[in-house]
């Protein structure tokens, strides 16, 4: 049957399709509600759906955006599947703007499935950064810790698979399960509280392994609503706020002049000037952060990774122990 709902050709393509996140993870869009134009329509009110030229709709959208008018933003709602380790949703629930149905090991048998970093994302403590890693470690740390790992695991599955064989209740048969349990939720949330979920968790200060949720759905954003990641690419996450002090310093710098910018001739600003203006040497790092040449994101999806929900489907539950049992 033919819809009448506005659709996205780049989004229908994907719909439905799971694309591989870390080692046994899985996201996939399942539904969406609207696009750009809605966005747009939202914020008019006053026509009806393919009465604009896009180049009209994008200039719409990034005023928008470039100015936070968020609540047009908000009658675009995605809907996602995904399948993560309990310490990535963890995190990921933190965002309270979502609707959220998680799977529940208290009537449900829990494959089992756990998420073990590869080599290159096996770090040290962060010196700087009480919540993050940095640094190399030796191949024989990371050889013991998948050991432990393993041995851990192994125990924790057998005795959960034991109690279900001995009829425990399911409730009290998962409660020991690590952290690095894989669960999947489904998570509905509307786009503009999905760009601000995304500003913050593909961010390189953001865990790695929820930045890499974060780059797949925003893959998924990109193509539900093109104009808006665009806007959201160039706004938020490549932007950067700048505090009084901050301005205070760049004004000794640099000059307005006709409406041209032009440099303050032998112009410089030592640590010491920098911290007389009230910033701190944290403060002064971020600075040169703001202002060094950024990297700019472009997310997008490989379609040769994309299986069907029946295949993964499949795949967790051979991963369920027991799966004779009723």
């Amino acid at each position: 049957m033919e819809t009448r709902r506005p659709t996205s050709p780049a989004a229908e393509e994907i719909l439905g399709g799971y694309f591989p996140v870390l080692d046994h993870g899985w996201a996939a869009l399942v539904d969406y509600m609207g696009s750009d134009e809605d966005v747009e329509r939202a914020a008019r009110v006053s026509y009806g759906h393919g009465t604009r030229k896009t180049s009209q709709t994008r200039g719409l959208v990034r005023y928008l955006r470039r100015h936070h008018h968020t609540t047009p933003s908000e009658m675009v709602e995605l809907k996602f599947h995904c399948v993560m380790p309990i310490f990535v949703a963890r995190q990921w629930i933190r965002h309270r703007t979502a609707s959220v149905n998680e799977l529940s090991a208290r009537y449900s048998l829990m494959p089992l499935l756990f998420y073990r970093p590869g080599a290159e994302q096996f770090a040290l403590q962060s010196q700087s950064n009480m919540q993050g890693r940095e640094g190399g470690v030796s191949a024989a740390v990371y050889e013991e810790a998948v050991r432990r790992w393993e041995a851990l695991r192994a125990d924790a599955g057998d005795a959960y698979a034991w109690m279900l064989e001995e009829d425990v209740a399911r409730e009290l048969a998962r409660i020991d399960l690590p952290l690095s349990t894989y669960t999947q939720w489904y998570w509905k949330i509307d786009l503009h509280n999905l760009l601000h979920f995304l500003t913050l968790r593909v961010d390189p200060r953001a865990q790695w392994e929820i930045r890499e949720y974060g780059r797949v759905l925003a893959a998924m954003v990109k193509r539900v609503a093109p104009l808006s990641y665009e806007a959201w690419v160039d706004y938020d996450l490549s932007a950067r706020s700048f505090t009084r002090a901050e301005r205070d310093a760049l004004t000794r710098l640099v000059r307005v002049d006709g409406g041209l910018l032009r440099a303050v001739d032998g112009a410089t600003l030592s640590k010491q000037e920098l911290g007389d203006l009230g910033l701190s040497a944290r403060e002064i790092a971020e600075l040169v952060e703001k202002l060094t040449s950024p990297e700019w994101p472009d997310f997008e999806l490989d379609l040769a990774c994309m299986r069907s929900a029946e295949d993964v489907g499949k795949e967790m539950e051979e991963a369920v122990p027991g799966t004779n049992f009723e």
